[in-house]
């Protein structure tokens, strides 16, 4: 359907006073809007400030905390998650956020953006993709990743590689569009129940 606009939600996860995750996510935000295909919310995880012990139903405090973050991420077309790596693995505060929501992920597709060592994020990334899974989304196959982060963003705050780094999501966006569209048609012609 050309000229239909999608509803992005990009899941961010370190704090304003991190270094490399807001630069990540700025580039991202700004590529999206050149694009021209998105309408995008920014879900800011460490804002949230969600509980990390989940409960079903969910209390009070967990409650008022969920509403800056679930009506979001209930009303987006797709999803792209701005991850660090930690150890091999993904922060606690994007588990935290996956794991108290369930049909707010199904028949979705989830797009990534990583950041870290010489890994770039990768392998937090491959547990993403088991974890969404699990969850009935549908993972795309090319991501971004920053490998050596600290060494790809100029004093300005782009890339040190824009033309690289803007073929990369370009190919994701496509990716994104194909997907997000194509399970939207899906979920409108017979809703998921996953």
């Amino acid at each position: 359907m050309p000229g239909t606009r999608i509803r992005l939600a990009v899941l961010t996860c370190s704090g304003p006073a991190a270094r490399s995750g807001p630069l990540a996510a700025q580039w991202l935000l700004d590529e999206a809007d050149k694009y021209g295909q998105f309408d995008v919310e920014v879900v800011d995880l460490t804002a949230a400030q969600l509980p990390v012990v989940i409960t079903r139903p969910p209390g009070a405090e967990a409650v008022e905390r969920l509403a800056a973050v679930s009506p979001a991420l209930a009303a987006a077309d797709a999803f792209i998650v701005v991850t660090p790596e930690y150890n091999h693995g993904y922060p606690a505060v994007l588990k935290s956020a996956i794991d108290w929501h369930t049909t707010e992920w199904h028949a979705k597709p989830v797009g990534f953006v990583s950041y870290g060592g010489r890994s770039g994020g990768l392998r937090a990334v491959e547990q993403l993709r088991l974890v969404f899974a699990e969850l009935h989304a549908v993972t795309l196959r090319d991501g971004i990743g920053f490998a050596q982060v600290w060494d790809q963003f100029d004093e300005a705050g782009a890339p040190k590689d824009p033309a690289g780094c803007a073929g990369a999501a370009k190919v994701m966006f496509d990716q994104l569009t194909w997907w997000a569209l194509a399970l939207g048609e899906a979920r409108d012609k017979r809703p998921y129940t996953g």
